[in-house]
Formats: C-alpha cells, structure tokens, sequence
C-alpha cells in the first residue's frame, strides 16, 4: 500500500480537531495541543517529502479554520493556535 501525503496528514489533523472539540467542553488543551502539534512536526519532518507534508499539515490548519463557524470561538482558537505552532515550527 502506498501511503499518499492525504493519507498521512489527516490523522495529525483529526488529532487537533479532537483536541479542539474538548476545548470548547472546557478542557484546558494548550499542553496537548503544543505537544501533538510538536511531535506531528517532528514525524512529518522526517519523512522523505517532508516539506509537502508539513505543507500539507499547515494548510489543512487553516482550512479547518477557514471552514468553522465563526460561533466556535474555542475551537478555532485551538486551530489557529495550532496552525501558528506548526509554521513556527517549521525547517523549510
């Protein structure tokens, strides 16, 4: 089986989606957050298109926030926390 940049990325994705979803219940999620946003990171890093990857990743961030409605204050908060780490983070 092929694994395709999609294929890799969504699973990161839905992490901070979940992440972001608990946010809005009230759960403090910065550690978690910082923490799956750092590894994703490093495991995206070091694959060999790593840089289409952590594109990928990124653009998917600010997809998810683009696409929330505007009265999910937490979540896209969460998002966009999350979209800020990831360029922070990135060796491109």
């Amino acid at each position: 089986m092929k694994a395709t940049v999609v294929g890799i990325v969504t699973p990161h994705l839905l992490r901070v989606v979940d992440l972001a979803n608990e946010a809005e219940k009230g759960v403090n999620v910065d550690w978690h957050l910082r923490e799956a946003v750092s590894k994703t990171m490093g495991e995206l890093g070091e694959q060999y298109n790593a840089s289409a990857l952590v594109a990928a990743y990124v653009e998917g961030l600010e997809t998810a926030v683009r696409q929330a409605p505007r009265t999910r204050a937490a979540y896209i908060r969460v998002l966009q926390a999350a979209a800020a780490a990831a360029r922070n983070l990135r060796r491109d």
